[in-house]
């Protein structure tokens, strides 16, 4: 992949050349009038981030206006008020406006305008910023640039890479788009739920919102029976009446495990089918040679994972810092699978795992980065088993401050494969036949380890959120049997830790070594979000201190004044909404949650491809031999940092919606019994209640709340009724009655079944000063106004 060279701008501020409709003919933007080594005013520096996304960050904004010294302190000072004020908000490198696109964006086309036109809309977009916004698609010549090169063409379907514009044309899409690169032609199969017909033949119910119904004749019915989950193409589209459909395949009943995670995985586009050159590849593959490699196959090296994991891409080991230098220090090794060395650039299984980007894990199926023969043999760090690895081996001081690195290329073989509940049972006294001779020469060198590395963890001070984690167990049929919370372990801790650390080495060293890499990073909240959790606090009596300079200790101390009260949950949920997202990206601004300075992710090349470009940018930069970064990959970092992020989000929604449907399958044989739960979320229209015991949510609508006018109060985060004064606020415990279970869509809808309860007299006060303001006069007990004005 190449590097896209920037658009080119004339003096006037306005883009020549542009192809397609948008733009062609429209009326000339008005150029700003910027006068050199002047600092703007707020308008004209929101206009111009506005008109010049990609040259929205402060350094470019600084050189753009011609600004140098005290006047760059008043453009920095100017630009965090904005964003106080909601006006400008963080997006990666770069300033936006609320609400708008990022310089490079993943967009899927998903219609066309009246003249043809393709429009697309962002792959991932928050529902809290309403509507994804429409962008006209600039399709290129066929030479592509200034007849240079093929250029990229999609069509209706595809997901692809983009270049974002804001649009000249104001009467259309408020942005144009110019095409990186095509990231996935998707195929013309619609997924639904087959029904039968009196006579023969059915229909198909999609299962997306915007979906058509379809008939399916007897003869195209493949096999499937009422209530399958079916792939279909259509066979005949008809100028009346409804498409007739074909059964292409049956993934299963709709209730269980393996068809509702397939919904996901075609509702996002996720590719689940490896291409035949890329499983060619894998299966072609040669176990690693030494070249370039030291032998560590006597290191007793162990793996702790997962109980059920199929894969195992990190080994541990620890000891003794025998130097008199550091005393009551230690040493830990953390070996890392070698996919580098299988997986080369630009090679079928490289551009299948980055279009995958990372693997998809559901309650009982994994849709992996990479073939089983990679990630679960070759690329896994088997017990007993010779295999190549990058290992790095970090010394710490008895105070658990990391004084030292190094790393190494190794082929290494695991001592022994254990689970978090095996080594942790070992530690506490319980050994087995396996960690018995283990524990004292291995097991207790690791805990000892461990605890020093803690002393480190404790001072820094990352980010404390302790959110309970649920696991859904299924039953052979793929259906739900149970939720769980797994216990928080010492080795769970231990693991992630040690890994922590040896990501923090990696991003060192590489900037060492002034290579280019992806860094994990991850902005502090913005002062927007900031504001907003301030005034939640206050109504608890918390405070938050003003000022953009907010640490990670900061939040830990609003958690710890919160602990053993009956706000614990509501706090730690409103300051788990109030933080950033951690993505990809080239330049580094830090990692806020963890409060390190410098992090990039090493330690999971299988499922991640992140860490396998961090991978061959530590083989390349460190003369570790094949498989280093190659030039065209450090000129694409910004993209593919872009690319890989996206991926993670539509992991994360897949997984999350997949767990909601399986959840409102196994309760909707349930309507009408009522359960306990706790209000997670405050909106205008209703509340929104978590069954712990169950991990699902569901929604309550303000119209069945009762009969009196309830007011959302958004700093006390409270619906409260005007009449009676009372209502209820986020982390409320109540009981609420099953009204409704939907499986396809993932929802749940309940009837409040408890009584508010009374509303603080900020709350009260709060109604009062709303009447003033708006000149409510007080309803009639049981009416209610208009549902406009909830």
């Amino acid at each position: 992949m190449s590097r896209i060279p920037r658009e080119r701008m004339n003096p006037a501020g306005k883009r020549p050349g542009k192809t397609g409709r948008a733009g062609k003919d429209a009326p000339a933007v008005e150029p700003l009038n910027i006068v050199h080594g002047t600092l703007p005013s707020r308008e004209v520096i929101l206009r111009f981030i506005a008109d010049h996304p990609q040259k929205a960050s402060k350094r470019e904004l600084a050189r753009a206006f011609g600004l140098k010294g005290d006047s760059r302190v008043e453009l920095k000072q100017m630009l965090q008020e904005l964003e106080q004020e909601g006006m400008l908000q963080k997006n990666r490198k770069s300033l936006i406006r609320p609400g708008a696109l990022p310089p490079v964006t993943v967009l899927d086309i998903t219609t066309r305008d009246k003249d043809g036109d393709l429009i697309g809309r962002p792959a991932e977009w928050p529902e809290d910023q309403g509507v994804a916004p429409a962008v006209a698609i600039r399709q290129q010549s066929p030479a592509g640039r200034q007849g240079k090169g093929k250029a990229p063409v999609a069509g209706l379907g595809d997901r692809i890479l983009a270049k974002i514009f804001p649009a000249v044309d104001r009467g259309g899409p408020a942005y144009t788009a110019r095409i990186i690169k095509v990231i996935d032609r998707r195929r013309g199969a619609s997924m639904g739920v087959f029904r039968t017909a009196p006579g023969g033949g059915g229909r198909l119910l999609p299962i997306e919102r915007r979906g058509e119904e379809m008939v399916i004749d007897p003869e195209f019915t493949g096999g499937a029976t009422d209530g399958d989950l079916v792939e279909v193409e259509i066979a005949r589209l008809g100028r009346f009446g409804l498409p007739r459909a074909k059964v292409l395949s049956v993934v299963g009943s709709v209730g269980s495990e393996k068809a509702i995670s397939m919904i996901a995985i075609h509702a996002h586009g996720i590719p689940h089918v490896f291409p035949p050159a890329v499983v060619a590849e894998a299966e072609a593959a040669k176990p690693a040679s030494m070249s370039h490699r030291e032998d560590w196959r006597d290191v007793p090296l162990i793996t702790i994972d997962p109980a059920d994991a199929k894969d195992h891409d990190d080994a541990v080991y620890a000891e003794l810092d025998p130097s008199p230098d550091n005393p009551g220090g230690v040493i830990v090794t953390v070996a890392i699978a070698d996919v580098s060395w299988y997986v080369r650039p630009n090679s079928p299984l490289d551009r299948e795992a980055l279009k995958r980007g990372n693997s998809v894990y559901f309650p009982d199926r994994v849709v992996p980065m990479l073939p089983e023969r990679i990630s679960n043999d070759l690329c896994s760090l088997k017990e007993g088993v010779d295999r190549p690895a990058l290992a790095v081996r970090m010394s710490f001081s008895g105070e658990g401050r990391k004084i030292g690195h190094i790393f190494h290329r190794i082929m290494m073989k695991s001592a022994a494969k254990l689970s978090y509940q095996q080594a942790q049972a070992a530690i506490d006294g319980k050994p087995d036949d396996q960690t018995g001779p283990m524990l004292e020469p291995i097991l207790k060198p690791l805990w000892h380890a461990y605890e020093v590395m803690k002393r480190g963890r404790d001072r820094r001070q990352p980010l404390e959120l302790d959110m309970p984690e649920r696991k859904i167990l299924l039953k052979p049929d793929g259906t739900v049997d149970r939720v769980v919370v797994p216990p928080r372990l010492d080795a769970h801790k231990l693991i992630e830790e040690m890994m922590i650390q040896a990501n923090v080495c990696a991003a060192e060293t590489l900037e060492k070594k002034r290579q280019p890499l992806i860094y994990r990073i991850h902005d502090g909240p913005t002062l927007a979000k900031q504001e907003i959790l301030r005034e939640f606090l206050a109504t608890l009596g918390i405070s938050l201190a003003k000022g953009g300079n907010m640490r990670a200790n900061n939040f830990n101390g609003i958690l710890a004044k919160a602990d053993g009260t009956p706000h614990q949950t509501m706090v730690s949920e409103m300051v788990l909404r109030s933080q950033s997202q951690a993505i990809y990206g080239p330049e580094n601004i830090g990692h806020f949650g963890l409060n390190l300075m410098k992090y990039a992710h090493f330690t999971s090349p299988i499922r991640r491809y992140a860490d396998l470009i961090v991978h061959r940018a530590l083989v390349g930069s460190l003369g570790f031999g094949e498989g280093g970064i190659t030039p065209d990959e450090e000129a694409a970092l910004d993209d593919i940092a872009a690319e890989i992020s996206t991926f993670e989000r539509r992991a994360m929604a897949a997984e999350r919606e997949t767990v909601d449907r399986l959840i409102a399958h196994h309760l909707s044989g349930r309507v009408g019994e009522e359960f306990a739960g706790r209000v997670s979320g405050v909106t205008k229209s209703g509340l929104f209640v978590a069954l712990p015991d169950y991990g699902a949510d569901g929604f309550v609508p303000i119209s069945t709340l009762g009969t009196d006018y309830f007011i959302y109060d958004e700093a006390h985060q409270a619906l409260s009724g005007e009449r009676t004064g009372l209502g209820y606020r986020l982390g409320d415990s109540v009981t609420v009655k099953l009204a409704e279970a939907i499986p396809l869509a993932g929802a749940l809808r309940f009837e409040m079944v408890s009584e508010g309860r009374e509303m603080p007299a900020a709350v009260r006060s709060f109604h009062k000063a709303g009447r003033r303001d708006r000149g409510q006069v007080r309803k009639k007990p049981g009416t209610r106004p208009p549902r406009g004005r909830h």
